[in-house]
């Protein structure tokens, strides 16, 4: 009969922490790219002065930034998403399905880490 793990082990706890640790730092790097995109910190010339009328590519630059926008928005909430799951691993807490209240699959969570429902409960939602 196989054992049914209530918890993942420290040592498994270790090695979600640094995958998160990782996906952390990758995506407040993309996020500093997105925003200094949308803020334009990059641009100190004058062409913001210029008489001229681009229309055309003052439209693009708009839906540009509010592009960039709104992948800053899901970046941060994303950070936010696997900076608690680092909080479920010091409660250990981390690796259960907020439905099932079984453990997910360590395959799971080493692809999506910040991961809070089995396949079980997704394919039911």
């Amino acid at each position: 009969m196989s054992e049914v793990k209530l918890r993942y082990s420290d040592e498994d706890l270790q090695e979600f922490k640094g995958i998160i640790d990782k996906k952390i730092e990758r995506a407040q790097s993309d996020l500093a790219l997105l925003q200094s995109a949308y803020k334009n910190d990059a641009n100190n010339g004058t062409e913001d002065t210029s008489p001229s009328f681009k229309s055309f590519d003052e439209g693009s630059d708009v839906m540009s930034k509010e592009a960039n926008v709104q992948l800053a928005i899901r970046q941060e909430k994303f950070i936010r998403d696997l900076r608690n799951a680092l909080m479920r691993i010091e409660n250990k807490t981390y690796g259960f399905c907020r439905v099932t209240r079984k453990l997910i699959q360590k395959e799971r969570l080493i692809l999506v880490p910040h991961a809070t429902l089995s396949i079980e409960a997704k394919r039911k939602q």
